[in-house]
Order: structure tokens, then C-alpha cells, then sequence
């Protein structure tokens, strides 16, 4: 009955050669099902590594009280450098240590995390594992509803559906507090592969 109900929740898609081809419209997985609290766990784990609070009160104390103008500068030098030869900004950001530890830590989830950021207290980027579209998250329900609602918030988003990579993929977003005293410093996503994930739980369910 498990491995049934498991079924139900996401199209797996076929990696066997005699396999059948992958649907034309695939049925949406429910994310909230899937993530369950193991997976939330081992997010959590490493999201409580020293490195991804220093980075992001460094960036904190770095920007201060910066005003919006400045933060929409900066988002546009991304979007600028994200189709040109020189890019600065992106090159500092993706070749600091959170995000070699971001990257490292999606590659250790073996196909599980597609896409991990972390933010600062204004939803500007701090670390992540590949090149994000935007700078700056904090215009996104990513940021507006995990870190302006304190400590413990979480944000699970809508499924999407990959042409690319045929898999299913949603977001969750949680606050990043600190862990004395539960203050909110920034917010992290963490893009999962729900096929990955449907797999895994069949094959466990066996």
C-alpha cells in the first residue's frame, strides 16, 4: 500500500533504455507530502554549519542599512554580468567559501538538490551552488514568507515541471536564525528533485 501510494504522488521518469517515454504532460507531485521530516532534517543539519551564519552576518555587517536603489543596482549588475564575458559580481559570490560549501553539499545529495542559495537579511544572495537569474530574492515569496515571519518559517513552493532534465523540482525556504537566540539573519532555498526523491522512497519502500 505504501509503495502504491507513493506511485500516486509523482511520475517518475524512465532512465532505462526499454523504458517507456517520459509522459507529455506529467502529473504535478504534491511537495508537501514528499519532503517530509527526514528530508528536512538533513537540510537543516548542514544549514547549521558555522560557515553559513558567518558568511551571512559578514554580508549583514557588509551592506548594512543599504538603501533600495543600491540593492536594485546590484541585482541589475548580476542580471548584466549573467550575459557578459566579465563578471565580477558573480565570480566573488560563486568562489567564496559558502558557496564552495553549498556546492559540496549538493553534490554529496548524489541528484537530490538541484539548486541551493542562501540570503542575507535583505534577500540579496550570499552563497549558492550555481548561477541564480536574480541577485536579489527579496521581491520572491522565497524570502517574504521565511524570513520577515521569524525563526522556524518554512515555504514550500509550487512544483515545476523540468523539460530539460525531466524531473519534477520545488523549492523550500526557511529562515536562517541564529542559534542562541532564534534571531533571524537570512533565509535559505533549497531547490529538491522530487523524481529523486519519489525514487528513493519507492526503492526504501520495497
Amino acid at each position: 500500500m505504501l509503495r502504491l501510494a507513493i506511485a500516486a504522488l509523482v511520475a517518475v521518469p524512465a532512465f532505462a533504455a526499454n523504458a517507456d517515454p517520459l509522459p507529455t504532460d506529467p502529473v504535478a507531485p504534491d511537495p508537501t507530502r514528499l519532503i517530509d521530516a527526514q528530508v528536512m532534517d538533513d537540510i537543516r543539519t548542514w544549514m547549521n554549519s558555522e560557515v553559513v551564519r558567518l558568511s551571512v552576518r559578514t554580508q549583514n555587517q557588509r551592506y548594512g542599512a543599504l538603501e533600495q536603489v543600491k540593492i536594485d543596482q546590484l541585482d541589475e549588475q548580476w542580471k548584466t554580468e549573467r550575459e557578459a564575458v566579465d563578471k565580477p559580481l558573480i565570480a566573488a559570490t560563486l568562489s567564496n567559501p559558502l558557496s564552495v560549501y553549498l556546492t559540496r553539499m549538493q553534490g554529496q545529495s548524489a541528484g537530490l538538490f538541484v539548486e541551493i542559495f542562501v540570503m542575507d537579511d535583505k534577500g540579496l544572495n550570499v552563497g549558492q551552488s550555481s548561477i541564480t537569474g536574480d541577485f536579489w530574492q527579496g521581491d520572491e515569496a522565497k524570502f517574504q514568507e521565511t524570513f520577515p515571519k521569524g525563526a522556524g518559517a518554512i515555504f514550500i513552493d509550487a512544483p515545476e515541471f523540468d523539460d530539460t532534465l525531466h524531473i519534477w523540482r520545488a523549492q523550500v525556504n526557511m529562515t536562517l536564525a541564529e542559534e542562541a537566540d532564534r534571531t533571524p539573519i537570512g533565509a535559505v532555498t533549497v531547490e529538491v528533485n522530487l523524481t529523486e526523491l519519489a525514487r528513493r522512497k519507492l526503492a526504501m519502500a520495497k
